[in-house]
């Protein structure tokens, strides 16, 4: 079977890696961003360019956006020289973190030029797309799955979420919101132990063997919080997006979320003193400087 012509809009720390793994897998693909450094970087590896949006809808026969904020893929899918504008491929794939409000308002704008969108956010990291071990959260018609799921499983695990756009982007909103949760209260509680005079090391060491461990515990924290590298690869400022985007859908939906309105209120924090683009790990650091304490592995104590 002839693999479908393939269209990247997003070229930054997320999309560089899955456009890398779809060349590998034998798919051509053009690529679009405002960042010519990076666009020049894979076209280098054999990617072609588009210099506009519209452009790279003429040159493929599918399109995956990866895109930081909503108003960026608004833009790239229905502004001037847009998606919509364009003439050629049929179906877009929104990997970015837009919400389902966005999400479905992109939906609504491709489809008045006959375009279908697969809501499609995704969860693993960098880490992830460098590997291919995505989680995909796809929501679009069973018959568009069956087109796209060969694409998406060079990427990842693609679970068929339902048929709705806006599905995939409520389940990843809910993912984020949980996961910033467990780094808030492993980082509170690390402070914690550490101004007890526990060694943080022994502390998560303990608490990954019984009913406290979690994601955070037992990768975010043990990799870039304790050596203090902070090099996770995912910034404060997009946290605080995920967790923004989340919170209006409860808002909106009548459901109080107590827990992450305080999630929300240590991001704003962090964001305001080390800047968006600090790393999200480093959300442990206005803890530290509250409690006068520093927590640092064995390593980095030296």
């Amino acid at each position: 079977m002839t693999k479908l012509k393939l269209g990247f809009a997003g070229v930054g720390r997320m999309g560089t890696p899955m456009v890398k793994r779809l060349i590998a897998a034998g798919y051509t693909v053009t690529v679009y961003d405002t960042n010519t450094v990076a666009v020049s970087a894979l076209a280098g590896e054999g990617a072609g360019r588009a210099t506009t949006p519209a452009e790279l809808m003429g040159l493929c026969d599918v399109v995956l956006l990866s895109l930081p904020t909503p108003e960026i893929v608004h833009a790239v899918a229905l502004g001037p020289d847009g998606l919509a504008s364009g003439k050629g491929a049929k179906i877009v794939i929104d990997l970015s973190t837009t919400g389902p409000r966005t999400e479905r308002q992109l939906a609504q704008g491709l489809k008045v030029a006959d375009i279908t969108t697969v809501d499609c956010p995704v969860s693993g990291g960098v880490g992830g797309a460098e590997k291919g071990t995505l989680a995909m959260m796809v929501a679009c018609e069973v018959s568009v799955m069956e087109t796209v799921q060969p694409i998406l499983e060079v990427l990842g695990k693609p679970i068929h979420v339902g048929a709705e756009p806006g599905m995939g982007q409520m389940i990843k909103v809910i993912n984020n919101l949980m996961s910033v949760t467990a780094l808030s209260i492993a980082s509170e509680a690390l402070v914690l132990g550490t101004k007890a005079g526990l060694d943080p090391d022994v502390l998560i060491e303990v608490v990954n063997s019984g009913s406290g461990s979690s994601n955070a515990t037992m990768t975010k924290i043990p990799k870039f919080v304790l050596p203090r590298s902070f090099d996770f690869g995912f910034s404060i400022g997009l946290s605080a997006k995920d967790i923004r985007l989340c919170l209006e859908e409860s808002d909106a939906l009548g459901v109080p979320m107590i827990v992450g309105g305080a999630v929300r209120q240590l991001l704003t924090v962090a964001k305001g003193d080390l800047g968006a683009d600090a790393d999200l790990t480093e959300i442990i650091k206005p803890i530290e400087e509250w409690a006068g304490v520093t927590v640092a592995g064995s390593k980095a104590r030296g």
